[in-house]
């Protein structure tokens, strides 16, 4: 395993505890804190293939381990597109992405790739044969055609499993997948809160169809108790999130990974148009309320601390 702790904001600065451990565990540390306000929430081409050549430098001297990389807030969560390439640059074989997230993460975006979006991208990978989206609460699966949804994806590579949600309204035709069905104008989500937490486990492991997965973690997925992020959250503990981790690693091996869902203060350059969209953006879909700085770093720190352990054992 190859650690990264991949400086986009000063989420991870202020969990001293933490970077210490990653010290110890002879962390590659990248500073890109030039190029996080300008990528905050979503990045053009230009800025996010500049950052993309500097990790693949970064990443690619003196070994062929598997990646693991800390960035951060979740606002940067669309910067796995350009890792989990440079992980799959190391492999011939197809590959199964893992995504834990309150958010789906599917938008259509034209203007670059956002963190809402950037699962579209992964997708477009010939290597990827199958993205699962896990645990999902948000809203974002209310009318998600409405809110941009390319769900298409969920014809092609995407299942998609809420941890719990009510069906969601659409007006095109989905069909059924091992993932929901479809009942008139409503996809009827197959979730975790249905099955329960152990058939889960056992259901995820029968639809990975490949031996190398990728995970990539957005801690919102997690409740409030075990993280604090800059988006709302969801339901699921994280001991039911370590287990997962350790189930898939027995069956499958980990070929990289990347985890996100710190809280940092936002902060946006570029045009003004460009900051007072994201902005704009912010004031919708996020929190008003600012957390507590150090409450904040020590819960994510202990959340960070539990993921490098697991992680780092299921990587060796």
């Amino acid at each position: 395993m190859q650690l990264c702790v991949l400086h986009l904001d000063d989420a991870l600065e202020l969990q001293p505890d933490f970077i210490n451990a990653c010290e110890q565990a002879q962390a590659r540390f990248i500073s890109a804190r030039d190029k996080g306000s300008e990528l905050r929430l979503w990045g053009r081409p230009r800025e996010l293939d500049t950052l993309r050549r500097n990790l693949a430098a970064q990443l690619s001297k003196g070994t062929a381990s598997a990646p693991l990389c800390f960035m951060g807030s979740g606002d940067f969560h669309h910067v796995s597109s350009l890792l989990l390439p440079i992980a799959l640059e190391r492999q011939s074989a197809p590959v199964t992405l893992l995504h834990f997230d309150n958010h789906p993460d599917w938008v259509n975006f034209c203007k670059g790739t956002h963190c809402g979006s950037w699962v579209n991208r992964a997708a477009e990978h010939p290597q990827v044969a199958k993205i699962i989206t896990i645990g999902v609460c948000s809203h974002d699966l209310r009318l998600p055609e409405l809110k941009g949804a390319n769900l298409d994806l969920l014809k092609e590579k995407l299942e998609l499993y809420p941890y719990q949600h009510a069906p969601s309204r659409v007006r095109g035709q989905y069909g059924k997948t091992p993932s929901y069905e479809q009942i008139g104008n409503e996809l009827h989500w197959k979730s975790i809160n249905d099955m329960g937490e152990q058939n889960f486990i056992d259901h995820l492991l029968s639809r990975i169809p490949t031996e190398s997965v990728y995970l990539t973690i957005d801690k919102d997925v997690l409740l409030r108790d075990d993280a604090i992020t800059n988006w709302d959250q969801g339901r699921m503990h994280l001991p039911y999130l370590l287990s997962l981790i350790r189930e898939i690693s027995r069956r499958h091996r980990l070929i990289g990974a990347d985890v996100t869902g710190d809280y940092s203060t936002p902060s946006y350059s570029g045009s003004l148009c460009t900051r007072l969209l994201k902005r704009g953006e912010i004031f919708l879909d996020q929190s008003h309320r600012k957390p507590d700085l150090g409450i904040a770093a020590h819960i994510n720190s202990v959340a960070n601390h539990a993921l490098l352990e697991v992680l780092s054992e299921a990587m060796a």
